[in-house]
């Protein structure tokens, strides 16, 4: 399979690679290769996945083998936002067996990562097939990965909400709560320019003053179903809708039947278990 370019807007994948390395490396290096493996030695190895995943992850992991060895030779058995079953091989490579190794871990862990939250997600996609819903992540990311696992959700067939604080406001109780009401909180974020307004209710008599004063999404927080269909019909596509909160995969089906627009799951970054990949060193290269 032909190699893709890998590039994420805002996301540095060399200075990830080089800072994960370091990290791992210390200053003392990797002791244990450079004790054991000859410096020439070579091998041949195969990524494979005991579990049946979603792959993501994959072109950052090749950065790490070729960070350490640029003519590393690596096959793509697959490509990011594929299926695999579980013990498909991912993908092959042949290289410096201490780079291989020193690369291993770091490698293997952004792909377990990655791959964990792309399978979750496609569990909750499948799930609400054919409503007309649409899954959103959310920020509750790990600090400083974000932009992967924003990527990781995209493969697996969701649509991303707010990368950050800066690209929409979001209105939330706290926020209600310190400008006095809702539609003094919208009010003062028309008034900064702001053309993205993502209002929270937590009550159906909040949404006629948020939209009064210029809501352009609502957030429909922790609403059983029938509030929920009642909100919706009550909002009557005036603004998109987003319902959130406690969404599980047992419940999401139900809550996209009732006509919101979007449905927020933080779960898909904040809790998808790593996916189950390894490297076997089989034969010397």
């Amino acid at each position: 399979m032909t190699e893709t370019a890998f590039d994420i807007p805002g996301f540095d994948l060399d200075a990830f690679v080089r800072a994960t390395l370091a990290e791992d490396l210390g200053e003392g290096g990797d002791i244990t290769s450079a004790a054991v493996i000859p410096a020439d030695a070579r091998f041949a190895g195969v990524m494979d996945s005991r579990d049946a995943i979603v792959v993501a992850g994959l072109p950052v992991a090749l950065a790490f083998f070729r960070a350490l060895d640029p003519v590393v030779e690596i096959e793509m058995l697959v490509a990011d936002g594929d299926r695999a079953a579980a013990g498909a091989d991912l993908m092959r490579l042949t290289g410096n067996a201490r780079a291989m190794l020193t690369a291993e871990r770091a490698a293997l862990n952004t792909v377990q990562h990655l791959s964990g939250i792309a399978t979750m997600t496609r569990a909750y996609v499948d799930r609400i097939a054919g409503t007309g819903a649409t899954l959103l992540d959310t920020r509750k990311t790990i600090p400083g990965l974000r932009s992967l696992e924003k990527y990781a959700t995209r493969m697996g067939g969701a649509t991303n909400h707010r990368m950050g604080l800066w690209d929409a406001a979001m209105i939330k109780d706290n926020h209600v709560a310190v400008a006095g009401s809702v539609g003094e909180a919208v009010r003062r974020a028309k008034d900064a320019a702001v053309t993205r307004i993502i209002v929270e209710v937590d009550s159906v008599d909040q949404i006629e003053p948020a939209l009064a004063a210029g809501a352009t999404h609502l957030l429909l927080d922790n609403m059983d179903v029938p509030t929920l269909r009642g909100a919706v019909t009550l909002v009557g596509g005036r603004v998109p809708t987003e319902a959130s909160g406690g969404v599980r995969l047992d419940t999401i089906r139900a809550i996209a039947e009732t006509g919101v627009t979007y449905i927020s799951v933080g779960r898909l970054t904040q809790s998808a278990p790593a996916a189950d990949i390894g490297l076997d060193f089989a034969l010397r290269a």
